[in-house]
């Protein structure tokens, strides 16, 4: 007990007295931009994916943008998302020119192009998950296919699949740990910097722990809300 007591005493001073609180307090927030971000990016790319995807097949644009659509979803999600980061970092960016962008920027966009795949395929089944009766309603009334796709299918769609989407960002949330091989400031890499001052890392990791836990749990309840809120209009 004595030995843990003295683990805590050094975290506590590495944390308080040496402003190691503004580094973890850096982390967070750049943890949950990547994350909403990438969420977000993720979520509309998804959903153009998903409507090309389900678009129908007669015609050969629909059928070349199907397939440039399941390369996409394949390429992402045959690939960790660690490798896709150091790829776009590291090779993709300063084969383009760009060498000075900002490491959390470069987070974001592959954390929601990653995230885009994944999503395309929720939303599909989402789309999918809508009776069929919806689409010919909206058109026998005289909208447009995308019209009635983007008006009435899709608002269903989402709403069925929300809980799933509630997943995608608590594991986006979790995944943001990767990011510091790009040098970006997240909460592993800001308990990671007290541990190796301190050489102790028991406590950092625990607080680590927690602190996603806490996040997790927020978003499983805002997520619960937002269903309770939704499956109002069932009733």
């Amino acid at each position: 007990m004595l030995d843990f007591d003295v683990k805590i005493a050094k975290f506590l001073e590495q944390f308080i007295d040496k402003g190691a609180y503004a580094s973890v307090l850096e982390g967070l927030q750049n943890t949950m931009i990547i994350a909403v971000a990438g969420l977000v990016i993720g979520i509309f790319i998804g959903t153009v994916i998903a409507v090309v995807r389900v678009l129908p097949k007669y015609r050969l644009l629909p059928r070349l943008l199907d397939g440039i659509c399941s390369l996409y979803v394949g390429l992402f999600r045959g690939t960790p998302i660690v490798v896709q980061l150091l790829v776009f970092y590291y090779v993709v960016l300063p084969l383009l020119g760009f060498n000075r962008v900002d490491s959390v920027s470069v987070a974001i966009i592959v954390f929601g192009m990653n995230s885009g795949a994944y999503i395309s395929e929720i939303m599909r089944s989402g789309i999918l998950s809508v009776d069929i009766g919806q689409m010919e309603g909206g058109r026998s009334v005289g909208m447009s296919y995308g019209a009635t796709m983007i008006k009435i299918v899709i608002p269903q769609a989402i709403k069925n699949i929300l809980p799933t989407l509630g997943n995608e960002f608590i594991a986006l949330v979790k995944e943001t740990s990767v990011v510091s091989f790009v040098g970006a400031t997240d909460l592993y890499k800001a308990f990671r910097s007290i541990g190796s001052r301190t050489y102790e890392y028991m406590v950092p990791y625990l607080v680590m722990a927690v602190i996603y836990i806490v996040i997790v749990m927020v978003i499983t309840v805002l997520i619960k809300l937002m269903e309770r809120r939704l499956r109002k209009s069932d009733r």
